[in-house]
């Protein structure tokens, strides 16, 4: 006989603190975007070294989410999430008093290793705890981190004495603080107890070969959504307007976007089918930047974070879901994992249109990506086993497919 986790068993405690380290990762990893106007201002770092450096924490991450999540699944996830959390903080403690581009590059390589480790494990360490209220909860904490880290360091940046030391230190600090908290904290069983679903339920496990074809399509939309609103196109705002504090408030607006879209999924239930409009939305978004152009107002810039940051939420909320309901207990970490390694693929989004700029535009890349996210909308619409094809006159009163309660 099977048995079914139930999270209602587990102490919430251990769900919330899963949830604050990833936060804290999310801050971590993604504060670096307020920091990189001051690095450019006091270190004359070029705009290509920047970039590349925030891109670097990709690869960092390669190797942890690939094998982080399913070192989990064997040994559990506390003894990867911690110590990949603790790792994240150190790296922002290592740029603290090297801010050179060596440094740089070494301390955002760090944090991606260490938050490889946290945010494969710690997602499917959320599902463990939350079935489906975990996955959508995790990636809300991961966001939130991503939201207010650049906010918080922008605003410490701006006005504290040392623009250089203090942001650093401060995530830095709370990282590994957290992670001394967190060794008191609830943990899931090392091995995950499988899960049985009703015959037929679109909702239960049904194999990794499906779980990918349905959950990978999305993660390419999470981060290249939202990078280009907070990494682009700040940098291509007005002389006037640039500055870290620009940077936390772009992050704010579209991974705020995100976050209230992840709620509202829930809130209104609506089911995978959100995943299909948040690739419109990306494709939207996409095609918008390819003919007006990387320049824009500030509101302007505004209005396409929104659209960008509501198509992060979308996606990755139903991305995860898509792990967690339709992948093998027993493989999740792993999965999850895979799951990330393609959503940050979008993080070499701003690299690719600095190097691209010069030598011809950004129309021909935008606009191929908003193409491309175009046919992954009609792949779900048209594929996904939560959205019958015919429903619901194909269903008579009594006999409805499973409904996804996402």
């Amino acid at each position: 006989m099977t048995s079914t986790v139930n999270p209602t068993r587990v102490n919430r405690a251990g769900l919330t603190g899963v949830l604050v380290l990833l936060f804290a990762t999310g801050w971590g990893a993604n504060h670096f975007a307020a920091m990189i106007p001051v690095l450019h201002d006091r270190e004359t770092l070029s705009p290509t070294v920047l970039n590349g450096a925030f891109g670097i924490y990709a690869v960092g991450l390669l190797p942890g989410l690939l094998f982080g999540g399913g070192l989990s699944d064997r040994i559990g996830r506390r003894p990867v999430v911690l110590p990949g959390a603790a790792v994240a903080g150190l790296g922002n403690l290592l740029m603290l008093g090297w801010h050179q581009e060596h440094g740089v590059y070494a301390g955002r390589l760090v944090v991606g290793m260490g938050a490889g480790l946290a945010i494969g494990a710690g997602t499917a360490w959320a599902a463990d705890l939350g079935g489906k209220a975990g996955a959508v909860l995790a990636g809300v904490a991961l966001s939130s981190g991503f939201a207010l880290g650049p906010l918080i360091s922008g605003l410490l940046a701006t006005f504290v004495a040392s623009p250089l030391t203090v942001p650093f230190a401060a995530t830095g600090v709370v990282s590994v603080t957290l992670v001394v908290i967190a060794l008191t904290a609830s943990s899931t069983p090392s091995a995950i107890p499988p899960q049985s679903a009703p015959p037929g339920s679109a909702s239960g496990p049904v194999g990794t070969g499906i779980a990918l074809l349905f959950s990978l399509p999305m993660a390419l939309w999470v981060f290249a959504s939202v990078t280009l609103p907070l990494v682009v196109l700040t940098q291509n705002l007005d002389e006037r307007y640039r500055g870290p504090l620009s940077a936390g408030v772009a992050a704010v607006v579209a991974l705020g976007s995100g976050v209230l879209a992840q709620f509202a999924g829930r809130r209104f239930g609506w089911g995978p089918r959100a995943g299909v409009m948040g690739a419109i939305l990306a494709a939207a978004g996409f095609g918008v930047t390819a003919v007006t152009g990387l320049s824009h107002s500030p509101l302007g810039s505004i209005g396409i974070a929104v659209v960008l940051g509501v198509a992060y939420g979308l996606c990755l909320r139903d991305g995860l879901i898509d792990v967690e309901t339709m992948a093998p207990p027993r493989a999740r970490g792993a999965l999850t994992g895979v799951f990330y390694v393609f959503a940050y693929l979008g993080f070499g989004l701003p690299v690719l249109l600095t190097f691209l700029g010069p030598r011809g535009g950004v129309a021909v890349p935008l606009t191929l990506l908003a193409a491309a996210a175009l046919v992954v909308a009609v792949h779900r619409a048209m594929g996904h086993p939560g959205i019958p094809a015919r429903w619901p006159a194909r269903w008579p009163a009594g006999h409805l497919p499973h409904r996804d309660p996402r």
